[in-house]
């Protein structure tokens, strides 16, 4: 699948709910299955800075593509990590940069997260 074709299947996934406690269980359960990393990634260099949660990103190139891992200490955010890496884990670096991201706003998510 494309990355557009996944921000689309996100979005249809998200339309399936009316009500934002619902959303938000989505999210809580889409962390939950994330994998954790190891304690050895959870450091300064893979922190992202200016999130109130605190949210690590570890990005590995295999064979011309680039592997993303995340966690996050909070179980909504820890969802939305878990979105991004369905988004645009395994994808090239050009494709990353030739596609915009789109799904969060879609979703109506970014009004309902602080920043």
């Amino acid at each position: 699948m494309t990355i557009e074709e996944v921000q689309q299947e996100i979005i249809q996934e998200f339309s399936m709910f009316e009500d934002w406690m619902d959303k938000y269980g989505y999210l809580i359960e889409l962390g939950n299955e994330l994998r954790d990393l190891d304690v050895k990634e959870k450091n300064d260099q893979n922190l992202i800075k200016g999130c109130q949660s605190r949210v690590w990103l570890v990005a590995d190139l295999k064979d011309g593509k680039i592997e993303f891992r995340g966690e996050s200490d909070a179980v909504i955010v820890k969802g939305l990590v878990a979105l991004l890496l369905r988004v645009v884990s395994g994808r090239t670096p050009q494709e990353l940069l030739d596609n915009e991201l789109h799904f969060v706003d879609d979703i109506g998510l970014k009004q309902h997260l602080s920043p």
